[in-house]
This record gives C-alpha cells, sequence and structure tokens, in this order.
C-alpha cells in the first residue's frame, strides 16, 4: 500500500473526492478542511494499492494540484485492514509487479543530477578499485562494485529513451561521462604519485593477478552478463525491492574497469588501457539495452489497465 496526502484548493477539493471515489483500490480517505497553509488549501489523506496508485495521480495531476496544491507519497509498511486487504484485491495486477511511473520518473531525475556525494562515491569506489587491482584483492574490488552510484544515471537513460526524453538522456550522460572521468582522472594521479615513490611499478599489473583478470576480458559473457544485470536493476528499482541492487552492482565491472584503466594509464600499459575502455563500454551498453527493453515491456504489461507513463515536462503523455 501506498499512503498519499494531498494539498487541494478549496474549489478542487469535490473533483479529488469524485475521483478518489470513483478509483478501485482506494481506501482510509480522510478530509481536513482548511487544513493546510502552505500551499493553502484542503488536506486529504487515503491509502491506495500500489499497483492502483498510476492511475490516481495522473488523474489528480491533470487536475493541476501538482502546481496548485501539492502531491505527496510514501510506502506503508503496515496496514491491519481488510478493507485495504479487500481494495489490493480489486486492483488489477500485482503490487510487487507494479510501476509508479510517477515515483521512478522523479527518482531518476534526481540521479541524473551532477552532484559532489556523486563524484564523491564514485571517486572512493574507483579508488577502491584501483587498489584491489594492485593488490590482487576480488574482495576490494567487489566492495568498489557495491559503492559505485552509476546505476541511477544508467536507469535515468534507460527512461529517457523509453519516453524518448532527449533532455534526460543528456543529463544522464553528461552524469556518466563526467562522473567516471573525474574519477578516472583522480585515480590516475595518485597512481603516478604511487609510482614516483616506488609502491607500484610496471610489473604491478603483470604476473599473479589471475583472479581479476576479467576486468580486462571482455567477451561474449560480460556482455550477457551485463543484459542480465540491467533488467535486474531495472526491476529491484521499479517493483520497489532495493535489496536486489546490492547483487546488481556485484555483477557488472564499470568502476572496476575505470579503476583498472587509471592504474594502467599510470604505468603506461596500453593494450589494458584499451582492454579496460572496451569493458567499461561494453557493460554500460549491455545494461542500457536490457534497462530499455525492461521498461518497454512493463509499459507494454500496465497499458492493459490502461496506465500511461507520466508526461514530460512540456510534453505530452504516451
Amino acid at each position: 500500500m501506498l499512503h498519499l496526502r494531498v494539498i487541494s484548493p478549496a474549489e478542487l477539493s469535490d473533483k479529488v473526492l469524485e475521483i478518489l471515489d470513483g478509483c478501485v483500490g482506494v481506501v482510509n480517505i480522510v478530509v481536513f478542511p482548511g487544513a493546510a497553509r502552505s500551499p493553502a488549501g484542503d488536506l486529504v489523506q487515503f491509502d491506495i494499492a500500489r499497483e492502483a496508485a498510476n492511475e490516481v495521480i495522473e488523474r489528480l495531476q491533470e487536475l493541476g494540484l501538482h502546481t496548485e496544491g501539492s502531491i505527496a507519497a510514501e510506502q506503508v509498511d503496515l496496514s491491519i485492514s481488510e478493507v485495504a486487504e479487500r481494495a489490493q484485491e480489486e486492483a488489477p495486477g500485482d503490487g510487487d509487479d507494479a510501476v509508479v511511473w510517477a515515483e521512478f520518473a522523479q527518482r531518476v531525475d534526481e540521479d541524473t543530477r551532477l552532484t559532489w556525494a556523486f563524484l564523491a562515491f564514485l571517486t572512493i569506489a574507483t579508488l577502491l578499485a584501483a587498489i584491489g587491482v594492485i593488490v590482487n584483492s576480488p574482495i576490494l574490488i567487489i566492495g568498489a562494485m557495491v559503492m559505485g552510484p552509476e546505476f541511477g544515471a544508467i536507469a535515468a537513460v534507460c527512461f529517457g529513451l523509453l519516453r524518448t526524453d532527449k533532455d534526460l538522456i543528456g543529463r544522464a550522460a553528461r552524469t556518466l561521462v563526467l562522473g567516471f572521468a573525474a574519477a578516472i582522472a583522480i585515480t590516475f594521479a595518485c597512481a603516478l604519485a604511487s609510482r614516483g615513490l616506488g609502491w607500484i611499478g610496471v610489473r604491478s599489473l603483470g604476473t599473479g593477478h589471475e583472479e581479476i583478470e576479467f576486468i580486462v576480458k571482455p567477451d561474449r559473457w560480460s556482455f550477457i552478463v551485463a543484459l542480465l544485470a540491467g533488467a535486474a536493476g531495472v526491476l529491484s528499482v521499479t517493483a520497489g525491492k532495493s535489496s536486489a541492487l546490492v547483487g546488481v552492482f556485484i555483477s557488472v565491472t564499470t568502476v572496476p574497469a575505470a579503476g583498472y584503466f587509471a592504474v594502467a594509464a599510470a604505468l603506461a600499459r596500453w593494450g589494458d588501457m584499451a582492454a579496460s575502455a572496451v569493458q567499461l563500454g561494453v557493460n554500460v551498453a549491455g545494461m542500457i539495452i536490457s534497462g530499455a527493453v525492461t521498461l518497454l515491456v512493463q509499459k507494454a504489461y500496465w497499458s492493459r489497465f490502461g496506465m500511461r507513463l507520466p508526461a514530460r515536462p512540456g510534453g505530452s503523455q504516451r
């Protein structure tokens, strides 16, 4: 179940209640006339089955409540109510499969922002991966995989492809390119300093590194893994199964490939640089392809129930 809080101008409240009364999956409707001060209006709260949320949110947006009022939603962790159970049974589809498109759109939009936190996490992850490459530590490399924050931007590219939103794709691609460029540059500088101090040398990536050679040996399996990880990642985000994202992060070698590239550049190992760059590209491309296809399948599935994607800013619904 989701709990929605709506602030509605008084003149629109009757229409809001009419929408709620006419939609399946809506329960526990509570109205506080004139309770809201900023923005001013009536406060309407209700619970709704996750699989029925798209229609209600869409119709509330059509009333203009996202500009003249406010719409907020949060997950209900515990609901002990036979009425709520019946509402979930009446709603189309299954809650575990439901995609709340407005929620997903907002999430990926936030993930396209090139913030200091994003750069810090990606840089630290790349540094950890580089150290793991040097000391031949799969544990450090796995830790770097988990820490990397890049999947949000990749999911944004997938969503941008689904609704042909060039602006979203551009912002997400910019975040990925600039983020990895900054992380690789800082890691490269640190690797150069380590080489100058004599901590690493041209043999640091030589023999004895068989356990981590998968980072610089892209093949058909690398692409297949990326496809599977991209599909699993999008499913985990859209269906609210965020715990599965850890497995996605561990599956693909985007951050380790970036770390390997930086170390190889500092040691002038051009072949390893090229191989790690190919690995990075293969993984990102594979996740984008499978992620976009997964979203397309989900869109087709939920279109059976008349549920559409949210409108792009300044655009039409699809």
